[in-house]
């Protein structure tokens, strides 16, 4: 949930300004992961003094004023320097000063930290330290780990760790899912990263080309492994470590980080930077690499190493080097208001992105590369397994339908967290397909390794390449939907049921008794972008009847069946996640069956009554609603004359049954967000939420 930002530079001259100036706006390109605090950690004026700390409760706006008020020499320059950012999501402690990252060790700032994630044996790690001396002064997890460091270098004063050992250390005492960055005044101009369950990714920046492509990971040998620090837990940490380490650190088989040297074979004038995700570091680099998890990474002297927490022969002994193929711009607003506003009007060309290279409108054919090898194993599975949360879910359930019809396979849509609470049967015949807007969400992952253990098939359908969800799945789609960055995923959405449909139509490919209904659909995908663009013009009359019908109102409903049973869930998900009003998507067949109590002539209630084979069952909820002085607010097809002009109606574009949900979700889309920004709502920021629920 929360974003992490670090920046180390070596032999090159960045005075403390600037470098403060790098945290921030590393920091503000994280703030849709976390907002609740911000803080930074960079060097002091002498090598092993205590770092500086900057934090404040709020957004990162504030912790600039809070840098721009401090009375320290911002004019101090650095050859080499190495510094730390933090926003915070919290999870443990209320937002403030003393519960905002970095946490430190001691006053001395002897070990500094960020972390995005949750320890959860925080509790006995603490209580274990506090009985050996310690004191802590927070309420957060992260402090625990602040104080193992410090724990562990004073365990054993006479044959030293060197940094990358002692972080191995204190990492094998910790349970749960984390994404850290150490820095120590012990270790002046070094900073390690580790990651396990969140994502973490480090961006490279020289002037010369980088000698190869790939960094080498260095692999503990199988004596390390038997001399292995935390067999004992961590009481045994001290004989642990005095017996299995000398002054030299353990055994490894070693090799020169060799991507980082000159031709003559000196280190160069090099800065990384470490970041949650690649929005954070594009306007500097676009050259990245990801970790995996249990990866540690070391920079010093200009030198990044790799090295694995444990040795794993199934994870590749290298990390390539990428290039990020998303630009500055993309990640501006550019000339909207806010993020979620111009994501929204972006759809007509995130869905063709989507579409592109994938779709030939000519011979009516679809082609999904990255499922074109598995394509007989899934067309035999025993059944469609979707798992997903939140706005992900709701695009399974959009497709749902369409799945069945052309598979003729059972489908299962589950929310990810409750297919893990449940423990629930997976066998090696099913097809299970992980969906998620960033690759990294924590319920999905964990669901995804629980199907892999399992023998099934497990296909991913993501945005963010390079993501863990893409690593780690047999097979899968990109959305290629671009970079969101507002909290509401509204491209998201959209560009994910698109992919879904396409690969719905490539896995009935093989029927001829579908052909006339592939072609309809195909047929349907190339008008959906022109069709969206209609929808988003009446936006100034949707801005009125927010204004005239919603704004004042507490509560509301929204109605139908069939296809747009999922465009009511994520249109209620984003006008209460966005404008905190409380709305209820409810299937129209489930009206008498509870919710009619509900309607009375006080509560607004949105009707999603477009043309398709259950269009007389929602006429039939619409008349008992009008029936009891409900006040509806119909979303229909443009040429309904059966809808009366005198009622209130947001009148849409006809498509295929099953395409529709793609255009009637753009008029919630378009509510919720004036909705927002009526009840001044900062709309890319809701509170207590985050973009990339990487905690579970």
């Amino acid at each position: 949930m929360c974003g992490i930002f670090a920046y180390c530079s070596f032999l090159v001259e960045k005075d403390r300004k600037y470098v403060c100036d790098v945290l921030c706006n590393g920091l503000a390109r994280l703030e849709y992961r976390g907002y609740d605090s911000a803080g930074i950690g960079i060097d002091g004026d002498a090598p092993g003094s205590p770092i500086l700390m900057f934090k404040t409760v709020g957004k990162v706006a504030s912790l600039r004023k809070e840098i721009l008020e401090a009375k320290v020499d911002m004019t101090k320059v650095f050859v080499s320097q190495t510094s730390m950012a933090h926003t915070r999501w919290a999870t443990h402690g209320v937002p403030s000063n003393t519960n905002c990252h970095p946490h430190v060790s001691n006053a001395l700032t002897e070990f500094s930290l960020v972390h995005n994630g949750i320890i959860t044996n925080y509790k006995e790690l603490k209580l274990v330290l506090l009985k050996r001396g310690y004191t802590f002064h927070t309420d957060t997890d992260t402090e625990a780990v602040a104080v193992l460091c410090k724990y562990v270098w004073d365990s054993q004063p006479h044959k030293r760790l060197n940094f990358t050992e002692l972080i191995k250390t204190v990492i094998k005492e910790l349970e749960g899912s984390f994404a850290f960055v150490f820095k120590s005044t012990h270790f002046p101009d070094e900073i390690v990263a580790a990651r396990r369950g969140s994502p973490l990714l480090i961006g490279v920046k020289t002037d010369r080309k980088l000698k190869v492509d790939f960094v080498d990971v260095e692999l503990p040998t199988n004596e390390e492994r038997v001399n292995d620090p935390d067999a004992g837990g961590l009481l045994a940490v001290p004989n642990a470590v005095a017996e299995g380490h000398g002054a030299a650190g353990p055994k490894l088989r070693r090799s020169q980080s060799r991507a980082f040297l000159s031709e003559d074979g000196m280190p160069q004038p090099i800065e990384f930077f470490v970041a949650s995700d690649a929005s954070a570091v594009i306007e500097h680099t676009k050259r990245v690499l990801y970790l995996e998890d249990d990866d540690i990474a070391h920079i010093a002297e200009g030198e990044l190493h790799i090295h694995r927490l444990r040795r794993n022969d199934t994870i590749s002994s290298v990390r390539a080097i990428e290039t990020l193929e998303i630009e500055l711009a993309e990640i501006m607003k550019g000339q909207y208001d806010h993020f979620m506003q111009k994501e929204i009007y972006e759809q007509p060309e995130s869905v063709v992105n989507t579409m592109r290279g994938r779709v030939n409108f000519d011979t009516r054919q679809i082609m999904l590369g990255g499922l074109k090898a598995y394509l007989p194993v899934i067309r035999r599975g025993r059944r469609l397994l979707f798992v997903a949360c939140g706005t992900s879910y709701h695009s399974c359930i959009a497709v749902r339908p369409v799945f069945e019809e052309l598979t003729d396979i059972p489908v299962a849509v589950e929310l990810a967290s409750d297919f893990l609470d449940r423990r629930t049967p997976v066998f090696r015949d099913d097809v299970a397909i992980f969906v998620s807007q960033s690759g990294e969400t924590a319920d999905t992952i964990l669901a995804m390794r629980y199907c892999l253990e399992r023998g099934a098939l497990s296909l991913g359908v993501v945005n963010a390449v390079g993501s863990t969800l893409s690593r780690e799945t047999h097979a899968g789609i990109h959305i290629n939907a671009g970079p969101e960055i507002g909290v509401a995923s509204t491209k998201a959405y959209t560009s994910q049921y698109v992919a879904l449909v396409m690969m719905a139509v490539q896995l009935s490919d093989d029927s001829i008794s579908k052909t006339a209904r592939r072609q309809q659909i195909i047929d349907g995908l190339h008008d959906i972008p022109s069709q969206i663009r209609q929808v988003l013009a009446m936006d100034k009359s949707l801005q009125q009847m927010a204004r005239d019908m919603l704004a004042k109102e507490k509560s509301l409903l929204i109605m139908g069946r069939g296809y747009q049973y999922a465009t009511c869930l994520e249109g209620a998900l984003k006008i209460k996640e966005v404008s905190y009003m409380h709305s209820e998507g409810i299937l129209a067949g489930e009206l008498k069956h509870g919710p009619l109590a509900l309607v009375d002539e006080h509560l607004p209630v949105i009707f999603i009554m477009t043309r398709d084979s259950l269009y007389p069952k929602v006429q039939s909820a619409l008349a008992q609603v009008t029936a009891r002085k409900g006040r509806p607010i119909i979303i229909c097809n443009e040429d309904d004359e059966t809808v009366s002009d005198n009622a209130k109606c947001i009148r849409v574009p006809q498509t295929v049954d099953c395409l529709q949900g793609l255009i009637n979700v753009i008029p919630l889309q378009l509510l919720s967000y004036h909705l927002a920004v009526m009840n001044g709502v900062d709309v890319d920021f809701p509170r207590n939420l985050a973009k990339s629920v990487t905690t579970e």
